[in-house]
């Protein structure tokens, strides 16, 4: 979406989109999958777990930091990820309430 058409929609709408287009491969959704069971990853672990190459890991993870989704901290050489919890917290806020939109008894077609 182009910069210029983005300041049509609110605020709300477009954050809505980026969530969605971040949370639209299953590789992301896999990703977050594993570090809600883990609680902390280590980059080579999700490519052991995901089995997709490092570079492709890498790129994913830097998808979904991007957007606060996750945040890491350096470990030695390794980078340790996590869920943002204070940034989930909002994406359910958002999500719940764009969910929750009621239909009031339309009838489609």
């Amino acid at each position: 979406m182009g910069l210029t058409k983005s300041e049509i929609f609110t605020e709300e709408q477009n954050q809505l989109a980026t969530i969605a287009k971040v949370l639209g491969h299953p590789a992301r959704i896999a990703i977050i999958q594993h570090l809600f069971k883990l609680n902390s990853c280590v980059c080579g672990d999700l490519v052991n777990e995901i089995g997709l190459a490092q570079p492709t890991i890498s790129q994913h993870l830097k998808e979904l930091k991007k957007v606060g989704i996750i945040k890491g901290t350096i470990e030695g050489t390794s980078v340790c990820y996590c869920i943002n919890p204070s940034t989930w917290k909002e994406i359910k806020t958002l999500l719940s309430s764009f969910l929750n939109l009621d239909m009031n008894n339309q009838s489609c077609c």
